[in-house]
């Protein structure tokens, strides 16, 4: 494995996410930063990291990401789903493992868009009788 990586295209929202793993010691950048720089919140961390542990891999693999578009939940749940698909490059053996967890599958589900007469998507003025 001298000189490879392996990529993945990972989609979440509107946010997507290009990421590359080499061989390495565990380090994850997001947009030429470091990861937990990037995402404050601990807990979108722990979601970047999800397949990496699922597969025993968090020590084995650095990882760059290139995310734009959506917020930094969408962001992180994009990279996710990204490292996930770089994962089954390097190794198809782990495909199993990370359809078990659900890490492969596109989370379909989008903002619903703003009807006419309403203020948000389903939101609407109060209604009175009089």
């Amino acid at each position: 494995m001298a000189n490879t990586q392996f990529y993945g295209t990972g989609r979440r929202k509107n946010a997507v996410a290009r990421v590359y793993l080499k061989p390495g010691k565990g380090n994850i950048q997001v947009n030429d930063r470091d990861v937990k720089e990037y995402l404050s919140q601990d807990i979108l961390v722990m979601i970047v990291k999800q397949p990496l542990v699922v597969t025993d891999n968090a020590n084995k693999f650095d990882v760059i990401a290139k995310v734009n578009g959506g917020g930094v939940a969408g962001q992180a749940g994009a990279i996710r789903h990204g490292i996930s698909r770089a994962l089954i490059e390097a190794d198809a053996a782990l495909r199993p493992a990370l359809k078990r967890e659900g890490f492969l599958t596109r989370d379909p589900r989008m903002k619903e868009r703003r009807k006419y007469g309403l203020k948000k998507a389903r939101k609407a003025s109060q209604f009175s009788k009089r």
